[in-house]
Parts: C-alpha cells; sequence; structure tokens
C-alpha cells in the first residue's frame, strides 16, 4: 500500500505539474488541451497498478493463492484504467477539434462514442479472460453463444450506433444545423449528436431529444444547405377572383403607363391586353429588380418566375417562386411580408380581385341588404 500510494503520490505532486509546465511551454496548444488534468489523474489510477503488479511475485511468493487472485484483479484493474484512460484521450481530442471549429464538418462526437463502445467491449472479454483463465477468443465464442441474448438487452445501443455511423459517413447531420422532424416534433438547431440521442433545441427553446435511428428510418429536412448557399426559397400563392380577369380598356392601360407599372415593350397587342398578363409580368420585374431577391445564382436550381397553378373553387392560384438572399427565420418572414403586402396591394390597380371566402359579414348583407352592418340589430 505504501508503494501504491507513493507511486500516486509522485504521479499527482511531481509528473502531473512537470506536464503542465512542458506544455504550456509549447507552441502549440493542443497538448493543453489533450494532456489535461482530467487526463493526468487518469495515468496516475494506472502507475500504482502498474507497479503493483511488478512487485507482487516479490511480496506473495509464498502465498501461491493469494498472489494468483491479487494478481487477476489488479490486471482487471489495470484494464479498467486502460480504458478511462483512452476515453478520457478521445474526449479531450474531440473538444479540442470543438474548441478550434475544425469539427464542422464531421460529426466527431459519434465517432467518439462508437470508439469508446468499442473499447469497452474489448475491455470486458479482456477482463473476463483474466479472470476464468480462458483465450480471449474463447470468451468472445461463448458471448457469440448469447448474442440474441446481447442484441434484445443493447438493441436501443446498436441501432444508435449504426444510424450515428450513417448520419456521419453520409454527412446527413452535424451540430449547429436547422433540422426540421414532425415525427419527433424537432425544429430547430441541434444542440448535441451522441451515440443513442440527437438533441434539438426548437425555436420555442424546447428540448427534443431524438434516437438516432427515428431520423435514419423516418424522414427529416436539414436546411443547412440552404444556409451555406445563402438562398431561401419563397414559394406562396395568392388566388385571383377568376371572374375579374379581362382584357384592358385603353385608358386603363394609359394609367398603368403613367403609373409605370407596364413599359411600352411590354405592349404587343394594346387593344387585347389582358390584366393577369402585364400583372404577372409587372411582378417579375418587379422581383427582380429587389436587392434582396437573387436573380443569378451558381446553383441552376435557383430562379425566379411567377406562374398559374391550376384553377380551383377559390379562384386562379397565382404563385410567387424565387429566392432570397435572406435565410434567418424572423428576417425571412418579414420579407416575405413585405412583398405579399406589396403584392395585395397592387392588384387592385390591374383591375383584378383576390379570391375571399364569403364571411359572416358577407351573408349578413345578402340578408339583410337594406340594413346597415353597424345597426346594433346585426350585432
Amino acid at each position: 500500500m505504501c508503494i501504491r500510494d507513493s507511486s500516486y503520490f509522485l504521479c499527482v505532486r511531481i509528473l502531473t505539474p512537470l506536464t503542465h509546465y512542458i506544455t504550456r511551454s509549447t507552441a502549440t496548444e493542443w497538448d493543453d488541451d489533450i494532456l489535461d488534468a482530467k487526463a493526468m489523474r487518469a495515468f496516475s489510477q494506472l502507475a500504482p497498478a502498474l507497479i503493483l503488479s511488478w512487485l507482487l511475485p516479490d511480496a506473495f511468493s509464498a502465498h501461491v493463492w493469494w498472489l494468483d487472485t491479487i494478481e487477476k484483479l489488479t490486471d482487471v484493474y489495470i484494464v479498467y484504467a486502460v480504458i478511462h484512460l483512452l476515453s478520457r484521450l478521445m474526449t479531450n481530442t474531440v473538444d479540442a477539434f470543438e474548441k478550434r471549429d475544425k469539427a464542422s464538418e464531421h460529426n466527431l462526437t459519434v465517432i467518439e462514442g462508437a470508439l469508446k463502445l468499442v473499447i469497452v467491449i474489448i475491455g470486458v472479454i479482456i477482463s473476463l479472460s483474466i479472470l476464468f483463465d480462458k483465450e480471449p477468443s474463447k470468451v468472445l465464442t461463448g458471448l457469440g453463444a448469447s448474442a440474441a441474448v446481447l442484441m434484445l438487452v443493447f438493441q436501443d445501443t446498436i441501432k444508435g450506433f449504426v444510424a450515428g455511423v450513417q448520419l456521419t459517413l453520409n454527412n446527413m447531420l452535424k451540430k449547429g444545423d436547422w433540422i426540421v422532424c414532425d415525427k419527433a416534433g424537432a425544429n430547430g438547431e441541434v444542440q448535441q449528436i451522441k451515440l443513442t440521442t440527437v438533441k434539438v433545441r426548437n425555436w420555442d427553446n424546447s428540448i427534443v431529444t431524438i434516437h438516432p435511428y427515428t431520423l435514419i428510418s423516418d424522414s427529416f429536412r436539414n436546411y443547412e444547405n440552404m444556409r451555406e448557399a445563402g438562398a431561401r426559397r419563397v414559394a406562396r400563392s395568392i388566388c385571383i377572383d377568376i371572374s375579374t380577369i379581362r382584357f384592358l380598356t385603353p385608358g386603363e392601360i394609359a394609367d398603368l403607363l403613367r403609373c409605370g407599372f407596364i413599359s411600352e415593350h411590354e405592349l404587343r397587342h394594346a387593344e387585347q391586353e389582358v390584366n393577369l398578363s402585364l400583372f404577372r409580368k409587372y411582378l417579375i420585374r418587379y422581383l427582380a429588380a429587389h436587392p434582396d431577391v437573387i436573380r443569378k445564382h451558381p446553383d441552376s436550381a435557383v430562379f425566379l418566375m411567377v406562374r398559374e397553378l391550376d384553377p380551383t373553387p377559390c379562384g386562379l392560384p397565382l404563385q410567387l417562386y424565387f429566392f432570397t438572399r435572406i435565410t434567418s427565420w424572423a428576417a425571412y418572414e418579414r420579407f416575405q411580408s413585405d412583398i405579399f403586402d406589396y403584392v395585395y396591394a397592387c392588384v387592385s390597380r390591374f383591375g383584378l380581385r383576390i379570391y375571399q371566402s364569403p364571411s359572416a359579414a358577407d351573408v349578413r348583407r345578402i340578408g339583410y341588404p337594406q340594413v346597415p352592418l353597424d345597426t346594433p340589430g346585426n350585432l
């Protein structure tokens, strides 16, 4: 015990401060992060066990049974200490990468968890072989016979391991991504990715914990590519009352020319100009001139158009399909609202009307045409 305590004291009081002095004196900071106090404490737990294992044959040479028992226990403890030390070094390495933003493209936490799981399994096999004096291959064979039970007990861990590896290798998910998973009720940024859990902070500041297998077995949307490309899509429609689609009169065309809603080169048949056609051309010109609307982009999927969809009982949908360089949620919603506020205000200038289902006030007006709506009896 005295030798063990002395070796531990030597590691803690001498070796650890010396290591910290050396790491601080170097130009790089990687050694400071990897060989921190926790890593040195884990090494300090290993050193006494190694010294004790070395001195055991001399201390218990006359007691074979005690020597054999204590050697087994010491070897098992050495295996535990090595696993603990390797786990701490892996954790420090991943933390060092994340500290320098070098892990943004790869989900190193899942790789860390997978490697830790493999190390623990190897440590358990070696420990069992030490305790029962069996070869590790025979212990592994015995565990293989009970593989069905082990798979049943650790099925969540196994699924999480496989799903985490797929998410990492395929670069499907990483920390900081904005994802939407309707099944799990997640709509926010990924805060943490572990071997069996993915933690998402929703935009309402609630936390959703998702099993990685859920993201693989079901679909989820990742908006990170939209952020990186700097192009977010707007695809909204307004329903035009079909009964208001008609040819414009010369006076209406002259008024639109005077107000700048149309130009001379857009007029092909002045006597047969359809108000909806000119309205579509004006919206395209308005969007193309807007500073926050993307007109040209390296991505061929980014384009601008105003198109008519199939008619519905609620009118003719006129869809504005374009991309904006505004990607943050709040600013994007403000921008989108400003665009459509202006569109709604311009509709009447072209003699068009937005379709709207009859409200209670419309029904009362039909039933009592001679009574004002603000009459107390109609309220």
